[in-house]
């Protein structure tokens, strides 16, 4: 009880807002309640009437039955409009505020779960903690109700509700039995369901691969195997409902039939009329669905438990670690950096990086090079805080990056990546992103300095031209060169481009490159490349190898006092 009634608080952050519906809400359904508990009392009395050949009062009642129907109809009415807004504006609350909580958490932490656990929080675990309210008013006011019609069979005859509460009691142990399974089976069932989900994301995102790899079957194979597993677990849960719900039904067969019988025993004895027991055996079914309708609302809260303890444990668990940003704020940045013996290993424990040291000044364009795995890309992913170092520390402007706000940092770098994420998005809405009041000159500009505007124009909706889910719609070089027009309306004091113009051609690569030539003394500029001749420019080169910075300095330098550095180059000319 006390897990329901902390999450319950929970969730009441997000509905306090609706706190009038919630009131309006209630009402209704005690009005409700009062009109359901009122009104079989007025069928009994039109029964009675009917027996006593009294046909101007049963004409009577039956008018007034009827005003109470209509009156309940409205009040029912309002009831659903204040439910539906309720659950909406809760639902789109509790939704945003878990997205903001998962924009936080640490790429590794991201890395070791799959889409689907996210996908299905956000979307399935949200939506019942936004309709706890609702489940609250809707199935205590049935429960009521029918506790109002058993309180009446009870003035009208002790003996038979004595009968009824020894059949609830039954159908009541029947029903907690199926509640404890079904619940531990959901629990079961929905870890499963996160991971079709976010098998299903990985092969609609990689599709084409998967095509081309011709490896159709074999992803197939999988998804069968995943979906076989989550539908086998469905059913299990289903055969709970099933089984108790048949020994429910017959027990309930068994109950009615008794019913019946004793309430011929009781008119046979002259203790109760005919027009009373009709009324009973009328009802008694409302009656035993209170706990049908209790059995309900506990595995609705069951539901709601288990959702939260899903949505508490990215929001608050140590399971799901969020990034963490210092509270000093720089409004101007100059761009000077410093790294001092930075490590870093991915959870595997393979180092990446190892004891790396080194310098960059304020306007200075420096170029990383090295073999793939030297750790070129993780520099970058440290300095932006994607990831946290393991030893070491990176400076900015002198500062400690640990010390530093997400603004300070996040706002003032851009980092264009070999393979930049594209929205599912107009040209304009994606680079809308990072400037949301970006005017149509600002885009152009940045869009004719990545070699991309003449390309849109000849689009047939321009720049309203949507790009489709990563872009699949342009070609990797048009990707890259969207990125870039995306750095370039940034305008960030420091720009990492990191192998951003690796699918471009010869022509639009130099045209880009001029670009970056002309943003030189006026930005850090930080490159990663494989081709040396994108780079040979650059005020400073590191070369990296194995994780360690192994030399050093200007292209030149660099040809003169490192073997490696020079065999790269070479090899690139005779290419």
């Amino acid at each position: 009880m006390k897990e329901f009634i902390d999450n319950l608080k929970f969730a009441w952050k997000y509905a306090k807002d609706q706190k009038k519906r919630l009131i309006g809400y209630v009402l209704c359904n005690i009005f409700s309640i009062i009109i359901s508990i009122f009104v079989p009392i007025l069928s009994a009395r039109v029964i009675v009437d009917l027996t006593a050949n009294q046909f101007y009062q049963v004409l009577l009642i039956s008018f007034i039955i009827l005003i109470v129907e209509l009156i309940r109809n409205i009040i029912n009415y309002l009831a659903r409009y204040y439910s539906q807004v309720i659950y909406r504006e809760t639902f789109t609350l509790v939704q945003e505020s878990l997205g903001r909580e998962i924009l936080k958490l640490e790429n590794q932490c991201i890395d070791r779960n799959s889409s689907g656990v996210f996908i299905q929080r956000l979307t399935n675990d949200t939506s019942k903690i936004a309709d706890i309210f609702n489940v609250l008013n809707r199935y205590l006011s049935n429960i009521i109700t029918n506790i109002g019609i058993f309180g009446a069979i009870f003035i009208i005859n002790k003996v038979a509700f004595c009968y009824l509460v020894v059949m609830i009691f039954c159908i009541y142990m029947i029903e907690r039995k199926r509640v404890v399974l079904f619940n531990e089976q959901d629990k079961l069932f929905r870890k499963k369901n996160e991971k079709v989900s976010g098998f299903v994301g990985e092969l609609v995102r990689g599709v084409r691969d998967i095509k081309m790899l011709n490896a159709e079957e074999s992803f197939m194979n999988e998804l069968d195997r995943k979906i076989v597993d989550l539908n086998q677990q469905r059913y299990s849960m289903g055969q709970t409902d099933r089984n108790y719900g048949f020994l429910r039904n017959i027990f309930v067969d068994f109950g009615d039939t008794g019913m019946i019988f004793l309430l011929v025993f009781l008119i046979m004895n002259h203790q109760l009329e005919v027009a009373s027991a009709l009324v009973i055996h009328n009802y008694m079914n409302r009656v035993t669905s209170i706990v049908e309708w209790t059995s309900m609302l506990i595995e609705r809260v069951k539901d709601f438990n288990l959702s939260s303890s899903r949505i508490f444990a990215i929001i608050y668990s140590s399971e799901y670690s969020k990034e963490k940003f210092g509270h000093k704020h720089l409004n101007q940045i100059e761009g000077n950096f410093e790294f001092k013996n930075v490590s870093f290993a991915y959870d595997d424990g393979h180092k990446v990086l190892d004891q790396v040291s080194f310098k960059v000044k304020a306007n200075q364009t420096v170029a990383f090079v090295g073999k793939s795995g030297a750790g070129k890309s993780t520099i970058f992913n440290l300095l932006c805080k994607m990831y946290e170092v393991s030893e070491g520390s990176i400076t900015i402007d002198g500062v400690d990056i640990q010390e530093l706000d997400r603004e300070t940092i996040r706002g003032n770098i851009t980092i264009i990546s070999q393979n930049p994420y594209i929205f599912n998005l107009t040209i304009r809405d994606n680079l809308k992103l990072v400037k949301a009041d970006l005017t149509e000159k600002e885009m152009i500009e940045a869009c004719k300095m990545a070699c991309l505007h003449e390309f849109i124009e000849n689009l047939p909706e321009g720049y309203d031209t949507i790009v489709g889910e990563g872009g699949v719609s342009l070609s990797g070089g048009q990707r890259q060169r969207l990125a870039i027009a995306r750095a370039f309306i940034q305008k960030t004091e420091i720009i990492l481009f990191d192998e951003a113009t690796s699918a471009l051609d010869n022509e639009t690569q130099a045209s880009i490159q001029k670009a970056i030539d002309h943003m030189k003394k006026e930005y850090t500029i930080f490159i990663i490349a494989h081709r040396l001749s994108t780079v040979i420019n650059s005020d400073k080169i590191l070369f990296l190898n194995d994780g360690k910075i192994e030399a050093e300095g200007s292209h030149q330098q660099l040809l003169k006092t490192n073997k490696d550095y020079k065999k790269l180059y070479e090899a690139e000319l005779s290419s």
